[in-house]
């Protein structure tokens, strides 16, 4: 008998571990983790110094769970077309294994703790943060993503928030250079999404998504990867140029850009099986390391100045 409630015990353990997961894997977790750390080095950059700590920890908590939040309402709305798709089928609302009403109260619970902790900090990083949920939970997913093949360029601007809900929580107001650091990563988009949308074309097709290679072909959509790499390292060179950065961010971001550019060059003119997949991969590192530079120039000159 005993051996019998241990054995239940255990796979009560497993039943709860495996609901758990499913629970996290619907926030998206890798996808939260790099939305955070724009926000962070937006916080750094918002200030000549480092931010104060409550700041940080209230800001970036509020920021991820709404970020959480926006994730799972985007596996509720999208449920019926990831079952249709290889990539996304095994989710844990499109295999039924999460109750949708469940996934919706989930979702709920982490949307209002995220706002009343960004609204501690200030209201208007509390609404910025509440748009940009409701911009791509709702007119990203709902709408836009079945509406145009533009969808991505469109709706990009929500996931390129962050940065700019970062400084907002730091200093409580709108500023040009925030704003720079969204024109990064909405350039940065496109390209990104793209190279994944061009090696799951398929997939995409058989759930009726209008995704710019179903739509326009694949060889239109490298062409257009291959532009927005241009733009993204126009649009890299402002922070030098308006003085918000040095040159390490320089050297750095043009040394990342032109990497991201030979990736779009071999996929548009010497494409190799796996290189859609590979310059996606290349894409998510390059974003994580383009504000990576971005901090690390911002704290080389923190400290020079305080020398002087």
């Amino acid at each position: 008998m005993d051996k019998l409630q241990g054995i239940d015990r255990i796979n009560t353990a497993i039943v709860t571990t495996a609901v758990w997961r499913d629970y996290l894997t619907m926030t998206k977790p890798k996808v939260v983790a790099m939305l955070l750390l724009t926000a962070l080095v937006g916080m750094c950059l918002a200030v000549p110094t480092v931010p104060a700590a409550h700041v940080v920890i209230i800001g970036l908590a509020g920021i991820g769970l709404q970020s959480a939040a926006a994730a799972v309402f985007n596996h509720v709305l999208d449920r019926r077309f990831d079952a249709q798709m290889t990539r996304t089928y095994h989710r844990p609302l499109a295999k039924g294994r999460i109750a949708t009403s469940k996934a919706v109260l989930f979702a709920c619970a982490l949307m209002v703790s995220g706002f009343i902790l960004l609204w501690q900090l200030n209201p208007l990083t509390a609404w910025l943060t509440m748009a940009s949920l409701v911009g791509y939970a709702v007119v990203y997913t709902v709408w836009l993503k079945h509406a145009t093949p533009q969808n991505i360029v469109i709706g990009g601007l929500a996931g390129a928030a962050p940065p700019l809900l970062g400084w907002t929580a730091v200093t409580g107001s709108l500023d040009p250079h925030a704003l720079l650091l969204v024109m990064l990563v909405f350039a940065w988009t496109p390209p990104h999404f793209w190279a994944l949308a061009i090696h799951r074309r398929d997939d995409y097709a058989k759930a009726g998504i209008p995704m710019l290679p179903v739509t326009h072909g694949i060889e239109y959509t490298k062409t257009m990867v291959l532009f927005y790499t241009f733009l993204l390292l126009a649009v890299g060179g402002l922070p030098w140029l308006t003085g918000m950065s040095g040159g390490i961010y320089l050297i750095g971001s043009s040394v990342l850009n032109l990497g991201f550019i030979g990736y779009a060059i071999k996929l548009k003119f010497f494409d190799t099986t796996g290189h859609a997949w590979a310059t996606f991969k290349y894409s998510i590192w390059h974003l994580l390391a383009l504000f990576v530079v971005l901090l690390v120039d911002h704290w080389w000159l923190t400290w020079v100045l305080a020398q002087y």
